[in-house]
Parts: C-alpha cells; structure tokens; sequence
C-alpha cells in the first residue's frame, strides 16, 4: 500500500460499539473531509477497473458519496442502489444483507437516462 493509502487509510475512525454493542463503526467523515486523501481513495478504487465499466453503483448513504467522486473521475455515470420505496422510477430488486440487523431488498432505480443495470 502506498504512503499517500496508509495516510487516507489513517482518517478512518472507529467508533466502538455503535449503532449496537458489538458493531464496529468506520467513520469516513475525516477523509472525506481531506481533498487529497479522498482523490487518493478515489484513484485506487477505479485503477483496477479503469477502462472496464460504464457505469458507477453506489449503494445507499457512503456509497453514493464515494461512487459519485468515482463516476466524475473516470468519466462516466452512477446508478444509485437505495432501499425499496425510496426512489421512483423502474426498479430491479437484489436482496441484502446487513451485520447489524435484516433489511428489505434494496433496490436500483434508473432514470430514462441511465441504462438499464443489474
């Protein structure tokens, strides 16, 4: 890993025991609060994949934070994957998992714009 990882790796805080006893929550905000940590993060997250993908999925809350810099990045669009009923449009149910309690299917929805996916 290299330094500038380990450095945006380092902004990370864990936050025992919430939401639940238990659960271990990674908190983003840091990094995503640090330009050149999140470029960083960024960069790394498509190098592998670069010229291989159309489309960005981002699931939920941090995902469409972190899939929306992806997709600017490489120059390409984002599907956003949300709980089913929170956004209009046609949807393709997925079931999930959770390590912290069940959840409903989520869901992609895509515009009339974005192709259809999954």
């Amino acid at each position: 890993m290299s330094e500038a990882l380990t450095r945006a790796e380092s902004l990370i805080r864990t936050i025992p025991d919430y939401p639940e006893p238990g659960v271990l929550f990674r908190d983003i905000t840091p990094l995503l609060a640090d330009a050149s940590a999140l470029r960083t993060v960024i960069h790394a997250m498509i190098a592998p994949f670069e010229g291989s993908f159309d489309v960005v999925a981002g699931v939920e809350a941090r995902g469409f934070l972190l899939a929306g810099a992806a997709a600017m990045e490489a120059g390409v669009g984002l599907v956003p994957i949300r709980k089913a009923g929170k956004l209009p449009g046609r949807r393709h149910p997925s079931p999930t998992t959770s390590n912290t309690a069940p959840r409903p299917s989520r869901r992609t929805t895509t515009s009339p714009r974005a192709p259809a996916c999954c």
